[in-house]
């Protein structure tokens, strides 16, 4: 009865423990996943800029999933596998012979000795297995993600073999990874049997003296045999151990990153004005350097007074794109300062700074969810007549209502499902629904035709009364009301003025470029 109550609680341990420890290991493995993507979305533009999303997502969920397993092996695998060796040598050292104790001892030095030994040696091909499957999941993302570039260039059969490519050079890095394994399992194999059979010898001529009856001869071989489940369990583990250290390797490198740009210590929430004027914006003397460019801002200063619209035009590479993003602190600057509303960007909080600054790009991303859920991403807060409310601004309302689902109607992969314009003027409703004090336009209407356009116009100078408004424009028409016009090249103010006064400058930088539109306009309507 004894005996079979033992079973019993041997076969039932293991089950209880996963019901009452399951919910730890899966508690660490989803604080390490959540922990490593908060970590990763706080990191700075240049990290996003260069990264493959394919391959940081199996990075993430390889790491998240070692640490799932170490806790199961550490805990569960080898204190009660050395408990286990313990007391085998124990009885085979104090009921028979101290030789066989010996020789249980030996072997499970050689064995670890051994499985070390070429767990180590195996390590290299494990990172190159893991290299090769980031390589191969980071290109099978980007094709599907740019499958609209894949398509229109007639290179899905091109793309089809690149990942074919990176699947043969896993497999190639599998198979080394799988044969150093049956290289290890085998040599594993060989010392517990040659441990065994050197047991059983032992046990033979002492029986043969009469010292062992069959009885003990038996125990000491099913003992020996029984050594080699925790044997067993040491090798993997420790063979895993190492790989989920190699796993959580790259894992680990996401996290030592620091973001370039980071709340300080004494970071305070940025005031929202108290009367509806918006927000000034203030650049002193700022300077900033790509690492990837040979020109940046060179002593930029302009100041945005609030409730006022300030145009920035000029070529492209000219510091636009670099000035909207120091305005939104995506940047740092190297030299002087960025000031809201008086506050240098960097004391004030970056949730407070981003939710005073709202965006409208040039290539507006969405998510693969409803037209409801990407406009009230800015307030997940407002209700649906706010909702709807920032989507009539933005033109929107009527071709929402001719759709079959209306505001439930899924966009697609980075909302390709809609067109150019529509994509527009979601994020134009997704930025008014935010109610910024400052309002940033980067080429917001670029994708719009003439009479949408014209609308549009219409309504963001609506929309900006009591708001700064920072344009980026490259068509000068859209920015002849602005207060002020900064005519940026290679990185500095060469003009600025309102459009009268710059398109009267003889030889001046806007007014060559005004007449230029002028003309090709011109030469368009003569065409058509």
């Amino acid at each position: 009865m004894g005996w079979a109550i033992v079973r019993f609680l041997s076969s039932v341990a293991p089950q209880v423990s996963d019901v009452v420890f399951a919910p730890v290991r899966s508690a660490a493995q989803r604080k390490t996943a959540a922990e490593v993507f908060a970590h990763a979305l706080s990191l700075s533009l240049d990290f996003h800029q260069t990264k493959r999303s394919g391959a940081l997502s199996r990075t993430m969920d390889r790491g998240s999933r070692a640490v799932d397993f170490l806790l199961r092996i550490l805990a569960f695998n080898l204190v009660p596998t050395g408990v286990e060796l313990a007391l085998a040598a124990a009885v085979l050292g104090g009921k028979y012979d101290w030789r066989f104790a010996a020789v249980a001892v030996a072997v499970v030095v050689v064995y670890t000795i051994a499985t070390f030994a070429l767990s180590n040696w195996r390590l290299e091909h494990r990172r190159v297995m893991n290299a090769a499957d980031s390589e191969a999941a980071g290109v099978s993302v980007d094709a599907l993600l740019n499958y609209e570039t894949v398509k229109s260039f007639g290179a899905e059969s091109r793309a089809a073999q690149t990942y074919d490519r990176a699947l043969g050079d896993y497999a190639q890095a599998s198979l080394k990874a799988n044969s150093s394994l049956a290289l290890l399992n085998g040599i594993q194999a060989l010392i517990m049997n040659l441990g065994l059979g050197v047991m059983a010898v032992m046990a033979g001529f002492e029986a043969a003296a009469g010292r062992m009856g069959p009885g003990d001869v038996t125990a000491a071989v099913l003992i020996m045999i029984s050594l080699y489940a925790p044997l067993n369990i040491l090798g993997f583990a420790y063979r895993e151990i190492r790989q989920s250290f190699i796993d959580m390797e790259e894992m680990l490198k996401v996290t030592r990153l620091t973001p370039q740009v980071a709340d300080a210590a004494d970071a305070v929430p940025l005031p929202r004005p108290v009367d509806a004027r918006g927000a000034s914006v203030e650049f002193q003397q700022v300077g900033y350097r790509h690492d990837a460019r040979t020109s940046g801002l060179e002593d930029v200063s302009f100041v945005a007074a609030p409730g006022t619209t300030t145009a920035l035009v000029g070529p492209s590479g000219a510091g636009k794109s670099t000035i909207v993003k120091l305005a939104l602190r995506l940047l740092d600057p190297q030299e002087g300062r960025v000031l809201i509303d008086g506050h240098d960007a960097r004391t004030v909080t970056q949730a407070s700074l981003r939710a005073a600054v709202a965006l409208v790009p040039q290539d507006v991303a969405l998510f693969n969810d409803s037209l409801y859920a990407n406009i009230a991403f800015a307030r997940p807060d407002a209700d649906a007549a706010q909702v709807w409310a920032a989507a009539a601004a933005a033109e929107l309302s009527d071709f929402i209502q001719g759709l079959p689902d209306g505001m439930e109607t899924r966009v697609g992969e980075r909302g390709l499902k809609l067109s150019g314009g529509e994509r527009q003027r979601v994020g134009i409703a997704r930025a008014l629904l935010a109610d910024p004090c400052i309002l940033i336009l980067d080429e917001a209407t670029s994708a719009l035709d003439s009479r949408t356009e014209a609308a549009i116009q219409k309504t963001l100078r609506r929309v900006s009364q009591g708001r700064t408004t920072l344009v980026v424009a490259h068509r000068l028409s859209t920015v002849a009301d602005a207060d002020q016009i900064l005519v940026l090249k290679a990185g500095r103010i060469v003009e600025r003025g309102a459009h009268h006064e710059l398109v009267a400058r003889l030889g001046g930088e806007y007014a060559a470029l005004w007449r230029k539109q002028t003309r090709a306009g011109k030469a368009a309507q003569a065409g058509d």
